[in-house]
């Protein structure tokens, strides 16, 4: 089928990111889009506390590339946009602690925050062409990542290759592009999205690096877009185009689907434990079972975790020597929530991971593919928990939807704990900074915000 007679699947969401305005968003998706830049500051800081060695690395990239700009880094100093987006991606990232969209099994703010803030900044935009740089990059990310799902995820990391979508979305959005340009940024990014889901087991950088890099392909699409360089008009429709790539089962109609209608950032979760989403039921219901029964760890002769199938094949590992595969590792994160009765930043540290009655207990638990589950996945993250003891006895929890997910969501009360109990110590008055966030649409420019993001003197 030639181009001209086959409806061309990209134009809608480069006709919606590039004519969306404030005034277009209610409210409660004005105020989701606060709350998850919020949400994505804080992880980001925390990853200078909680993982040194990575944030150093994001430092370090910047520091080796010497790129003159005025986009704040973080935690950081400040850079050229396209650095400034690489290095955010890899710090919010860093800790697993970031927002999820369950549908699109990708962790949407950790891409579209850097692009959307890093863009915005170097333009001198508003707090509600900030928003409006968020709103477009959530909507196009979900939305591209529904479309290739489930099949997508047996190889490919969603952050890093739908993200992208979202990320030049949201730069596009901030430069102001018309819907031409849109599109061209659309195929200028959707040509680099790349990230493989290999780290599974490993734990290693790549997990942060995927969505640092899908920020920067999405500033780099657009900024390419703006100069005149062309690209496929349909990326993601194309026979050989992105859907058809990406995917055994694409679907071109999930894409403009209630687009400016139906919004899809208010589908997206945030995450109260820092580790995979899949390990987050499991350890809701361990908790539960904890709290009311107060199980010897070292009494425990097994722990079966029954729970939809992409546990078992992706998040099933025990071999667990980096904080990230900790993370990664559900039999990990429910043999910690045992012995330890809490799961915070604090249990993904090396004397936790490597100590002898965690391993044992992580030893003795057993994840299962259970079908009847699978079947309530992605709407639930369900997991079983059966907890056995040596003398017989058996205790037994379980959790459909997790704390943070928008049908159990955090409140507003609980989302600022989280940002303080991330930013503490890392960002002078929390308090300032979160008030500053949560009035974000009426700043004239973001130097009161990002000002306060930098590390003192930059």
């Amino acid at each position: 089928m030639s181009q001209s007679s086959r409806q061309n699947a990209t134009e809608p969401l480069s006709a919606f990111a590039s004519q969306l305005r404030y005034e277009d968003l209610p409210p409660e998706v004005v105020r989701q889009a606060s709350r998850f830049l919020l949400d994505a500051v804080g992880c980001a800081l925390a990853a200078w506390r909680e993982d040194e060695r990575k944030a150093a690395l994001a430092q370090r990239m910047v520091e080796d590339f010497a790129a003159p700009g005025n986009s704040s880094v973080l935690g950081g100093g400040r850079t050229h946009a396209a650095l400034a987006a690489l290095a955010n991606g890899i710090l919010i990232n860093a800790t697993d602690n970031d927002d999820t969209h369950k549908r699109a099994l990708a962790h949407i703010g950790s891409v579209v925050v850097p692009a959307a803030l890093a863009v915005t900044e170097e333009r001198g935009g508003s707090g509600r062409n900030l928003i409006e740089a968020l709103v477009a990059g959530y909507e196009v990310a979900a939305r591209v990542g529904m479309a290739v799902m489930p099949t997508h995820y047996r190889y490919w990391h969603s952050t890093a290759t739908n993200g992208t979508f979202g990320a030049a979305a949201a730069a596009g959005r901030a430069m102001g592009l018309d819907r031409a340009r849109m599109t061209a940024a659309f195929g200028l990014a959707g040509t680099q999205a790349a990230g493989l889901n290999t780290f599974f087991e490993s734990g290693d950088d790549t997990k942060s690096l995927h969505p640092g890099k899908a920020a920067f392909n999405g500033v780099l699409g657009a900024r390419l877009a703006a100069m005149g360089m062309t690209s496929p008009p349909d990326i993601l429709g194309h026979p050989k185009g992105y859907l058809a790539a990406y995917s055994q089962e694409g679907r071109a109609d999930i894409l403009s689907r209630g687009l400016g209608s139906e919004w899809t950032i208010l589908e997206n979760g945030f995450k109260y434990f820092p580790s995979i989403l899949a390990s987050h039921s499991p350890i809701g219901a361990t908790l539960a079972i904890v709290a009311q029964h107060h199980p010897d760890p070292a009494r425990i002769a097994g722990i079966v975790v029954s729970t939809y199938a992409t546990v078992k094949s992706h998040f099933s590992s025990k071999a667990v020597d980096t904080a990230m595969a900790a993370r990664l590792s559900v039999p990990y994160c429910v043999a910690i929530a045992v012995v330890d009765g809490t799961v915070s930043q604090r249990q993904f540290q090396p004397d936790r991971f490597r100590d002898a009655a965690v391993r044992v207990v992580m030893d003795r638990v057993e994840i299962v593919a259970d079908e009847e589950l699978t079947k309530l996945y992605p709407e639930k993250f369900p997991a079983r928990i059966a907890v056995t003891m040596q003398d017989g006895a058996a205790f037994h929890g379980e959790m459909h939807y997790p704390k943070g997910d928008p049908k159990n969501p955090l409140s507003d009360d609980e989302l600022r704990a989280k940002f303080r109990a991330n930013a503490a110590g890392l960002a002078g008055d929390t308090d300032a900074l979160l008030e500053t966030v949560e009035n974000l649409a009426r700043l004239p420019d973001l130097s009161a915000l990002t000002s306060r993001l930098r590390r003192a003197g930059a």
